[in-house]
């Protein structure tokens, strides 16, 4: 029954890439490469995590590719999402060689186009150099990437149909007593089962960039359909100030404003028992290693990710006897914010010095099938080859440390998701949970809007380092009295200026409401 359920999903998926091909103009109809140059040029790029262990052989495929179709190579570089805040502005504005940049709302876009650090692109020049990509994307798309009435950012011409989820174990469960988990507050069976399975095995393992804030998340949301996260995200938006996603006025909140300090105190309460008792981490601030990459080798409880970025650690978990439950992080109406045309793109860094060169690699990246599958992938016959059904399969094994070119880990996640094909490794959950997302996901009062903080870049400033210091042990639960704690962090965000970045939120929030 497994095996055709999972052969329908494959067939229907094959059926709906066919039909997005059908539509799309045939590759062979613009090729960069019938452009010649005569010189060739190095395009230097930035993508965000770690590169994989097989990205120098398929960097040296793609440029090998790119050296025929327009005569150019690409080196490529990674920033760390331990380093996200401190290097990404500093390399667009070192003076280091760069051409392109990995760009997104929650990386710092708005703040960095308003400092003139991405190229502003001309709409003409694009169709002209992009001819693939524009006619894939939606007007509505490069629209939402206006900054000050001019665009800076290349978005995806699809935007992720996906959803924040934690993953479980279901033999720990078992030891737990329990057959479901509805809410995230109710997991303490399951984290005291966690800690009691094996001496090698944290209940919550929490890297420092990533993952740091989840749990108080998951807690916050059951209270409040919270959009971003909390005042230290990458989202200018969440950085003090909120709103409630449910909420159809879209009523502006600050984060030390009721009901949301209540909420977080009901979080914040939680953690700290949790942090006493063992279940989380001593010191995260120093963790670089993402829950999910552990998780199927037993030494975390639970892994956090979403819906694509996990879809390997189900494949692992199999294989090692493991069976997982996922849990999608929902609101309290159990429905979740589609994700913004601005959560995955690419922007030309503002010094490049092969603007157009640049815009025709990533034309033939983000669009072509070839280019996308090899970006995606990897090597076929290398890293994957295709089943009779259309599948993609991986020729190694998808556990931990012996993948050498993971699906989602590449960092190019700016492609043409409907270029995608379905994964042979798919389990019959995560054909499930796949089944699902459409139905969590749902347009928000401000989904699509980015906030600028131009007129208040110090009191952001302030506001971020204020909640390193004071909101980010709140967040794992590592202080002695939480009344105390949320005193000194109102009052340390009230002098950093968080009523000001809160009028601001307000003002720029109503125009986005009146320009609908």
């Amino acid at each position: 029954m497994a095996f055709v359920k999972r052969s329908m999903f494959f067939l229907s998926m094959l059926a709906l890439i066919l039909t997005a091909c059908s539509n799309h103009n045939p590759q062979s109809d613009f090729k960069a490469g019938t452009q010649k140059y005569a010189t060739e040029v190095k395009i230097t790029g930035y993508l965000i995590g770690e590169a994989p262990k097989g990205m120098p052989s398929v960097l040296r495929a793609l440029n090998h590719k790119l050296k025929q179709d327009i005569n150019a190579t690409i080196e490529l570089n990674y920033i760390g999402w331990g380093d996200l805040a401190t290097k990404y502005p500093f390399v667009l504005s070192s003076g280091k060689e760069i051409d392109f940049i990995f760009a997104a709302d929650w990386a710092y876009y708005i703040s960095e186009a308003a400092k003139g650090a991405f190229l502003p692109l001309d709409p003409d020049l694009l169709r002209k150099h992009m001819p693939m990509h524009m006619e894939n994307m939606p007007q509505e798309a490069l629209q939402a990437a206006y900054v000050n009435g001019v665009p800076y950012m290349i978005p995806t011409s699809t935007p992720d149909r996906k959803v924040s989820m934690a993953l479980f174990r279901k033999d720990v469960m078992e030891q737990a007593g329990m057959t479901e988990i509805t809410k995230f507050s109710e997991i303490e069976p399951y984290l005291s089962a966690a800690k009691k399975m094996s001496p090698d095995m944290i209940p919550l393992h929490l890297d420092s960039q990533f993952e740091l804030p989840f749990p108080y998340l998951y807690l916050m949301s059951e209270k409040l359909a919270m959009r971003g996260a909390p005042i230290d995200s990458g989202d200018p938006m969440s950085q003090g100030i909120t709103a409630d996603n449910e909420d159809p006025a879209g009523k502006i909140i600050s984060m030390i404003d009721e009901p949301v300090l209540s909420i977080q105190k009901f979080a914040a309460r939680i953690m700290k028992d949790w942090y006493d008792k063992g279940y989380v981490n001593r010191n995260p601030f120093s963790n670089k290693v993402r829950s999910k990459d552990i998780f199927c080798e037993g030494l975390t409880g639970v892994a956090f990710g979403n819906s694509n970025d996990m879809v390997s650690v189900f494949d692992a978990c199999e294989r090692r006897g493991i069976d997982v439950y996922p849990f999608p992080l929902l609101f309290p109406s159990g429905k979740v914010t589609q994700t913004s045309w601005l959560n995955n793109g690419v922007a030309i860094a503002a010094n490049s010095k092969n603007p157009e060169r640049t815009m025709e690699a990533l034309d033939l990246i983000m669009e072509d099938p070839d280019y996308v599958n090899l970006a995606y992938y990897g090597m076929e016959g290398t890293h994957y080859k295709l089943t009779a059904e259309g599948a993609i399969a991986h020729l190694e094994s998808s556990l931990s440390g012996e993948n050498s070119y993971p699906v989602d880990a590449s960092g190019f996640w700016f492609v043409n998701k409907d270029r995608l094909k379905p994964m042979s490794t798919w389990t019959d959950s995560y054909i499930k949970l796949q089944e699902q997302i459409n139905d969590y996901l749902e347009p928000t009062t401000y989904l699509g809007f980015s906030f600028n903080p131009r007129e208040v870049k110090a009191e952001v400033a302030a506001i971020k380092a204020a909640s390193t210091l004071y909101a980010q042990p709140i967040y794992i639960g590592a202080v002695d009295d939480i009344d105390a704690s949320f005193e000194l962090l109102k009052g340390k965000l009230q002098a950093a200026g968080i009523d000001k970045v809160k009028r601001e939120v307000e003002k720029q929030a109503a125009e986005f409401l009146a320009s609908q």
